[in-house]
């Protein structure tokens, strides 16, 4: 199972993709995650993004799929995976859709929680206050203010990746404003049906692999009784034409027949009269 996770900030995607997790046997693939691991491996990729980390500039999109592509070829991955942050922009999107066609892999699912903004806003606000009502210091990206900034990005860059995988029929729409419990059934509801439709798909595969070649072989063995027969009726066909000549040749002999007779007739009687004159 290969799928992911769209949905602004704060709609649970996190936790959701922890319980596919669990379910599938697959694993959840964090772009942050991978990147400072590649970078702490020294992998090739992994060099090319410490440097432009340590500038404290944006890792380019052809590194980031490189991570991508390096993860995936690990035997963990083998089952399926969620992709956690990436992609974010329709570009990145596409670029994921050639290296998954270069690996001959496809993605199963898009899955978009789809939540009210507003609502959102209350929980942060009301998440903060419980935080500090504990004496904790509230994170500084879980406050309001940064919500709507990440919103805002949320909007500009990643929304449109909805009718990206829309116009590819990936997208599946969950109602993120239900419970936890709730957003969980439905999402392994969709993804069950899905998948029931691709084993279906799978069983039939098969039978019409194995159903192909009988017409072929019907056919090689249809060609060789013509080559067998064909002799036969080649001196077969003279004879019916033969007959047929003769037949055609006896009708219009018939024919003329009959005012040959006429004219064999005998003449009319003389009459005692004329014969007298």
């Amino acid at each position: 199972m290969r799928i992911i996770l769209l949905g602004p900030p704060g709609s649970g995607k996190g936790t959701q993709a922890q319980r596919l997790v669990e379910r599938y046997g697959i694993v959840q693939l964090s772009t942050g995650d991978m990147l400072r691991a590649a970078v702490a491996a020294e992998t090739p990729v992994g060099l090319k993004a410490k440097d432009i980390m340590a500038s404290g500039s944006l890792v380019p999109d052809e590194i980031v799929v490189g991570i991508i592509s390096d993860r995936i070829d690990q035997p963990d991955a083998a089952n399926g995976f969620i992709l956690d942050g990436f992609p974010r922009t329709v570009r990145q999107a596409e670029e994921l859709d050639e290296l998954l066609a270069q690996k001959h892999m496809e993605l199963d699912a898009v899955v978009e929680l789809r939540v009210n903004e507003s609502v959102l806003l209350q929980r942060i606000e009301t998440r903060a206050a419980e935080t500090r009502a504990r004496g904790e210091t509230v994170r500084a990206d879980d406050t309001p203010e940064v919500l709507i900034t990440r919103l805002a990005a949320y909007r500009a860059q990643t929304e449109p990746l909805i009718h990206y995988y829309s116009d590819r029929r990936k997208l599946l729409t969950v109602d993120g404003m239900m419970s936890i419990e709730e957003v969980s059934r439905e999402i392994i509801r969709i993804l069950s049906a899905l998948e029931a439709v691709d084993n279906q798909a799978a069983k039939k595969a098969p039978n019409s692999r194995r159903s192909s070649p009988k017409p072929a072989r019907s056919a090689a063995r249809g060609a060789k009784t013509a080559a067998k027969r064909g002799p036969k009726r080649s001196r077969g066909k003279p004879k019916k034409a033969a007959k047929s000549a003769r037949k055609a040749g006896k009708r219009p002999a018939k024919r003329p027949k009959k005012p040959a007779r006429a004219s064999r007739r005998p003449p009319k009687k003389v009459t005692k009269k004329r014969a007298k004159a």
